[in-house]
């Protein structure tokens, strides 16, 4: 069975513009997490994802998330194929489990979840 996409996220150059374009562009409703300066965004049906201001570091980008059973089986695939390992897997929390992050052969920036 193919592994499906269960989330999404945006990292923008501005938190709050990017809130605001994005809500009042798709009707989502975007609430601000407790925890960090992120928003949770709620399609309605389907995955949810995630807004955040990009690092300093980094480029403005947006990437999606797959549900896999080993995240470091995946990475370690990724990498065999031409891949680079973005993140390593890292614990999110108890209740969202686990996330990695890769580079596909174009640097595309794309991420891996599973709960345990």
């Amino acid at each position: 069975m193919p592994n499906p996409v269960v989330h999404f996220e945006f990292a923008v150059s501005d938190f709050e513009k990017g809130k605001s374009f994005y809500g009042d562009l798709f009707g989502w409703e975007i609430k601000d997490s407790p925890e960090m300066p992120y928003g949770l965004i709620s399609t309605g049906d389907g995955p949810g994802g995630g807004i955040y201001a990009a690092m300093k570091h980094m480029k403005p980008f947006i990437t999606f998330y797959v549900n896999v059973d080993d995240i470091d089986a995946s990475l370690k695939k990724a990498e065999d194929l031409g891949g680079k390992i973005l993140v390593e897997k890292k614990k999110i929390s108890d209740e969202h489990g686990y996330m990695g992050m890769f580079a596909d052969l174009d640097g595309n920036a794309v991420g891996l979840w599973c709960q345990s």
